[in-house]
């Protein structure tokens, strides 16, 4: 049987039967993108400044250049694939051409020759712009297909909840590998270690998205084909993103989308630093801690769905991002004020392991109900326009989430700079006043930028019984 929609006037299949195994299938393909975030977002910066003596300001810099270029061909792409007439539909095309480039350029992004600042500089700026593009020419199209494959509420979080557990898990496997095994046999701030963390990442990603888009080729017919047009030229980008950004339901995701990446760009460029010199973790440790985040994202995939279930999507986020806010900073907080447990404790490694489950826990698990959030706005949006624009939705949030969180890893830079945080710096030989700015910069500024994602969230506006209805009307 055939479904016609009214709004595209494309027929297209009976939507598909949503298994456990389209779930793994579109959640595996996440696993690349978490590869490269965790590569960026904790030890690209470190790398450059600490291992290659690149100044925190030209590492930081290089970062932020190559996440703005990244952001404004997000909405190129989200559109492209949008309007793209093939026989392997619309999004199929982009993630399969992106795969090769893809292992190529991360391999030489950690394995640069040796130059000297300037040319580094240059260099990191180079690979930098061209892995996050064909990053983005593979996540734009595969994220956007979970609108397509299924218009439930709540099977919407259930997919939704695979992709961010598989994303995470492929982070954090690489991690593990870094602290575990290259970082434990090369040492921490050996170029060696990173140049298998490249390698090993760059195979990674090649079969995640390979697995990822041959295993969902056969649900191609399924999904929904864009209206014919003529042409499509840049005014009628600029006219679609412009009727985009009017939704107020999505203004408010993108508003919050805009402080979350601030401050996740400062919190993840810092995270090597804290955990070396604020608490003072060895390799060992961090290994184990890493571990114990497993259980984190396998718990927010779990307790996802639960939670929007009995909730709704806006309260869960609410709820869940008002206890990560407070809880999350709690530990750097206390600790600038003198009441938690010292580096020599017996209780800080223990408390901090539990600490970091829960707030994962808490983060994942938003991001979660943020996404699913975001793919209701597509049916309320073609109520107006007649369109469907998963892609250019999903690339508008990323758009914003890359711009701002390039703002974070300059911040982080230049605040390493200021604070002189030394280069080549072994734990404990950082002076503690140093390290106590290191801290103050971290917690604080934190809760202010999350403190205003919060409050924009609270202008989301869609509840379950409208997206049923818009569904059933759209039918």
């Amino acid at each position: 049987m055939h479904e016609t929609n009214k709004y595209l006037g494309a027929s297209v299949p009976e939507a598909p039967v949503i298994t456990s195994r389209v779930r793994w299938l579109y959640g595996f393909g996440s696993v690349a993108y978490g590869v490269k975030d965790n590569g960026f977002s904790f030890f690209l910066l470190f790398y450059y400044n600490q291992v290659l003596g690149l100044p925190g300001a030209y590492a930081g810099a290089a970062i932020l250049i190559a996440m703005v270029f990244d952001a404004a061909s997000d909405p190129l792409v989200g559109v492209w694939s949008d309007n793209t007439h093939s026989r392997l539909g619309r999004r199929h095309p982009f993630m399969y051409a992106s795969a090769l480039p893809v292992a190529i350029i991360y391999f030489f992004l950690w394995n640069p020759p040796q130059l000297n600042d300037f040319h580094l500089f240059i260099y990191l700026t180079v690979t930098a712009i061209l892995i996050r593009f064909f990053i983005t020419l593979y996540e734009i199209p595969s994220s956007s297909i979970v609108a397509e494959l299924t218009d439930d509420y709540d099977e919407r979080t259930r997919l939704l909840s695979f992709r961010y557990m598989m994303g995470w898990y492929g982070g954090l496997t690489m991690a593990l590998l870094m602290w575990g095994v290259f970082m434990t046999m090369h040492g921490e701030r050996s170029e060696t270690a990173y140049r298998l963390y490249g390698t090993v990442g760059a195979i990674a990603m090649l079969v995640s998205i390979l697995g990822s888009s041959a295993g969902l080729h056969k649900y191609i017919p399924y999904l929904k084909a864009p209206p014919e047009r003529d042409s499509y030229a840049i005014s009628n980008l600029l006219r679609d993103l412009k009727v985009t950004i009017s939704n107020r339901n999505f203004g408010a995701l993108f508003c919050a989308g805009l402080f979350a990446a601030i401050a996740g760009g400062v919190s993840t460029n810092f995270n090597t630093y804290m955990n070396l010199h604020f608490w003072e973790f060895t390799p060992e440790q961090m290994r184990w801690i890493i571990l114990v985040l497993f259980c984190s994202a396998g718990l927010a995939a779990i307790l996802a769905p639960i939670v929007t279930h009995r909730f709704d999507k806006k309260r869960s986020a609410m709820g869940i991002y008002a206890v990560a806010i407070v809880f999350g900073a709690m530990p750097v907080l206390l600790r600038l004020a003198g009441f938690f447990p010292g580096n020599d404790s017996p209780y800080l490694y223990p408390i901090l392991m539990c600490h970091a489950m829960l707030d994962i826990t808490l983060i994942v698990m938003f991001s979660i109900v943020q996404s699913s959030m975001l793919a209701d706005i597509v049916e309320h949006s073609e109520m107006s326009t007649g369109r469907r624009e998963e892609g250019l939705f999903f690339a508008a949030r990323t758009f914003a989430a890359k711009a701002t969180s390039g703002l974070g890893a300059f911040f982080a830079g230049v605040a390493l700079d200021i604070i002189s945080f030394p280069r080549d710096a072994a734990p404990g030989d950082v002076p503690a006043d140093i390290v106590w700015n290191l801290g103050f910069i971290y917690g604080p500024s934190l809760m202010v930028f999350y403190l205003l994602a919060l409050g924009s969230i609270s202008f989301y506006r869609i509840t379950r019984t409208g997206h049923d209805e818009r569904v059933a009307t759209l039918t």
